[in-house]
């Protein structure tokens, strides 16, 4: 025999929910007509020597370490026994602690830690989860809304007791079907629901999981999966195969030209899905110059509709679409489209036309021989060249005279000086060589050189 036994914490609900529950509050769940439950007192319990596995989920302060458990025998349990024996199974996480025992010894139990008051034990029967079927017709951008139950022997339980361990999960699993585009897809994880309250969620702790999703994986032939898969529990839905279509919508752009101000954006609805009459259009229009419109078109007979889009010259424009309606089973839908976009190319000025028959007359006009044309151009070059070196001159002089204050130094060789000179210098060179009187040799200096011959 298994049975699968709980420990929850009353006050960890109070806490999450704001409100204070006593014992007697609470809904037993019943099997048979008997109150499947232990109580938990002074924080022990007994277990019947009949039990071949059970599982304790113990709520205790967030942060708080893992329990203690005390055997009848007076030996524990630590979380960290689990890694060793093959016998117990614990999952400790931030506020409860999940322990799965085989063969538990019969007897009175104890538990040490930081769980809050007025726990008990439940015992839960056959688990399962119930879920609404999705619909047969989808089309990708399409928001779905999926319900699910977990059900206690075919009842709902009271949601409070797993609202931190247990969500709801969604996948689309592609039938690899080669006839479709999701052929090779894999599997596609959808979205993730708790019973808290928030997001899509109607209503807190009241043992139903409510979502909404966005079908935006490719179009194809699908199989759903919801599925609640935690240390707690491992329930799986397989439900039938469906087809998620294209979106039954079609677009068409007229561009405005010389007789037409605006652009028109036709949309064409599939009436093999949806019930053109029931569609009613609404969106935001993004223009070139950042300016942004919102639109509405209303429901009306007719598979098309026009959109009228000012004409602001070149550029990018950017057209987001959601739409409402009935799809030929009767189901409303909610979708959003995939963004329209077209973009007007910017003009290109055209260059005019030269008639060449008016360059073969300019030519002819004014006529340059090649001659004459090299020699303008050889004169035009050395005009750059001399200014350049004109420039670099006069740069220097206003350099040195104005900058460093030195004096322009000019050294002029004439021929006439040279020879001049030189008569100067050969006079002065026979001045120093005459001798005087006495047989000596003065030169310039007024010193008198001996240059006699001595007696001997």
């Amino acid at each position: 025999m298994r049975i699968m036994y709980f420990v929850t914490v009353l006050c960890a609900l109070s806490l999450l929910s704001g409100n204070a529950y006593s014992a007697e509050q609470v809904e037993v769940l019943k099997r048979d007509g008997l109150q499947n439950e232990i109580p938990l007192l002074d924080n022990r319990f007994r277990i019947d020597s009949q039990i071949d596995e059970i599982t304790l989920l113990f709520f205790r302060k967030p942060g708080t370490p893992a329990v203690i458990l005390v055997r009848p025998d007076g030996s524990k349990y630590f979380a960290t026994n689990a890694v060793r024996d093959t016998n117990i199974e614990w999952f400790d996480e931030l506020s409860y602690d999940l322990v799965t025992i085989k063969k538990p010894m019969p007897g009175p139990w104890q538990v040490i830690g930081s769980i809050l008051p007025d726990s008990r034990i439940v015992v839960l029967g056959e688990i399962s989860l119930q879920a609404e079927p999705l619909p047969p017709m989808l089309f990708r951008g399409e928001t779905i809304k999926v319900t699910g139950q977990i059900l206690n022997d075919g009842e709902p339980i009271n949601a409070n007791l797993f609202r931190d361990v247990v969500s709801l999960n969604v996948d689309f699993v592609s039938t690899n079907n080669d006839s479709f585009a999701n052929f090779g897809a894999g599997t596609q994880e959808v979205a993730e629901f708790k019973d808290d309250g928030r997001g899509f969620d109607e209503r807190p702790k009241d043992g139903v999981f409510t979502g909404e999703f966005k079908l935006v994986f490719p179009e194809g032939e699908w199989t759903p999966e919801l599925y609640i898969s935690t240390p707690l529990l491992q329930r799986r839905i397989v439900q039938d195969t469906i087809i998620v279509h294209e979106p039954p919508f079609g677009f068409n752009i007229a561009l405005a030209d010389e007789n037409i101000d605006e652009h028109k954006l036709t949309i064409t609805t599939d009436n093999k899905i949806v019930k053109p009459e029931t569609v009613i259009f609404q969106g935001k229009i993004y223009y070139p110059n950042n300016e942004e419109q919102m639109f509405t078109i209303n429901a009306a007979p007719g598979e098309t509709r026009e959109l009228i889009i000012k004409n602001y010259d070149w550029g990018r424009y950017s057209v987001e679409l959601s739409v409402f309606g009935t799809n030929n089973n009767g189901r409303e839908f909610m979708a959003t489209l995939p963004t329209y976009k077209f973009e007007i190319a910017r003009p290109i000025e055209a260059v005019p036309e030269v008639d060449p028959a008016t360059i073969v007359e300019a030519e002819q006009a004014t006529p340059i021989e090649p001659e004459e044309e090299k020699m303008a151009t050889s004169t035009i070059v050395g005009l750059i060249i001399g200014g350049n070196i004109l420039i670099t001159l006069l740069g220097w002089l206003a350099i040195r005279i104005f900058v460093q204050k030195k004096p322009i130094k000019i050294k002029l060789s004439l021929p006439f000086l040279n020879k001049k000179k030189h008569a100067n210098q050969d006079a002065d060179d026979t001045e120093k060589n005459q001798v005087d009187k006495n047989g000596s040799k003065n030169d310039k200096s007024g010193e008198i050189l001996n240059l006699s011959m001595s007696d001997d």
